[in-house]
C-alpha cells in the first residue's frame, strides 16, 4: 500500500480533471436521469444538472490544499495510502456539499426530503461509484504523463561494465567522489539521500557530462546544488545540499567560482 502512485501536482491538470468531471456529471445526470430526476422538467435539467457538476468539480478543487499538504508532509512522496486518503477526504467533503445543495437547494428543505441514510446509501454511494473512474483515470493519467517527462529529462551514468549505469534528473546529483577504479555518485532520489558505486573513470564522467564541474583531482560537483563557500587551515571547501562538504583545489578554483556564479547569479 505505500508502493509509490503516479502523481501529478501540477494545479494546471487538477483543474482540467474538475472540468472532465464537472462535464462527466452533467452529461450522466441528464441522459441516465437516475432516480427521481426524470420527473423534472427540461428547464429544471439544465438548471440542476450542471449545478451538479460544478459544485461536484467545485468540491474536488476543494480537496487540492490537503493534497499538498498531505504531499508535503510525507516529503514529497505519493503512495497508493496517499491516493486513498485524497479519494476518502473528497467522498466526506462531497457528501456534506451535495446533501446541502439538494436539502436546501434543490427541494428547500422539503418535509418529504430523503432522510440522511437514504441519501448516503441510495443517491450519493451510487454517484461516488459514477464519478470515480473519472477522477481516478485522470489522475494516474496525469500521474503517468508526468513520469513519463521526469524519465525523458533524465540524464544517463554509464559504467564500464554491461549492466552498470544509473538514470536521474541532473538537478538531483549532487557530486561524484573518484574511489578507486570506480566513482561514487551522490545524488537525490525523492527527497533522500543516496549513494551507488559504478565502475569507471571520473575523467570519462567529466568529459561525459560537462555540465558537471571539477573541483579537486577527485571530485566533480553539481554547481546547482552549492550552499556557501567554507574556508580554514589555508584550505578552502563548497558546501552542497544534504551538507555535503567537497574540496576545492587551487588550480581549479576559478573555474568553480565561475561556475557558481553563473548557477546562482
Amino acid at each position: 500500500m505505500k508502493s509509490k502512485y503516479p502523481f501529478d501536482p501540477s494545479i494546471k491538470h487538477h483543474v482540467f480533471v474538475a472540468i472532465g468531471l464537472a462535464v462527466w456529471v452533467f452529461v450522466f445526470l441528464y441522459f441516465t436521469e437516475p432516480l427521481d430526476v426524470s420527473e423534472f422538467t427540461a428547464e429544471e435539467k439544465l438548471l440542476y444538472m450542471p449545478l451538479y457538476g460544478v459544485f461536484t468539480s467545485l468540491c474536488y478543487l476543494m480537496t487540492l490544499p490537503f493534497q499538498y499538504w498531505l504531499y508535503r508532509k510525507q516529503k514529497l512522496k505519493w503512495s497508493i495510502v496517499s491516493e486513498l486518503l485524497q479519494f476518502l477526504f473528497l467522498v466526506v467533503l462531497g457528501f456534506i456539499i451535495t446533501r446541502s445543495i439538494y436539502y436546501y437547494i434543490v427541494i428547500d428543505q422539503h418535509p418529504n426530503a430523503y432522510t440522511v441514510g437514504y441519501f448516503a446509501t441510495a443517491i450519493y454511494l451510487p454517484g461516488i461509484l459514477t464519478v470515480f473512474p473519472i477522477i481516478a483515470i485522470g489522475r494516474w493519467s496525469f500521474g503517468k504523463y508526468k513520469d513519463k517527462k521526469l524519465e525523458d529529462q533524465k540524464i544517463e551514468i554509464q559504467g564500464t561494465g554491461n549492466f552498470e549505469s544509473i538514470r536521474l534528473l541532473l538537478n538531483d546529483l549532487i557530486c561524484i567522489q573518484s574511489s578507486d577504479n570506480y566513482v561514487e555518485i551522490t545524488y537525490k532520489e525523492d527527497g533522500d539521500l543516496k549513494k551507488q558505486l559504478i565502475r569507471n573513470k571520473l575523467v570519462d564522467v567529466e568529459i561525459a557530462r560537462p555540465e558537471l564541474i571539477r573541483t579537486h583531482r577527485s571530485f566533480l560537483i553539481n554547481p546547482y546544488h552549492f550552499k556557501q563557500w567554507r574556508t580554514g587551515n589555508r584550505k578552502v571547501n563548497v558546501v552542497l545540499s544534504s551538507d555535503i562538504e567537497v574540496p576545492v583545489s587551487k588550480t581549479f578554483q576559478p573555474m568553480v567560482e565561475q561556475a557558481v556564479n553563473s548557477t546562482t547569479g
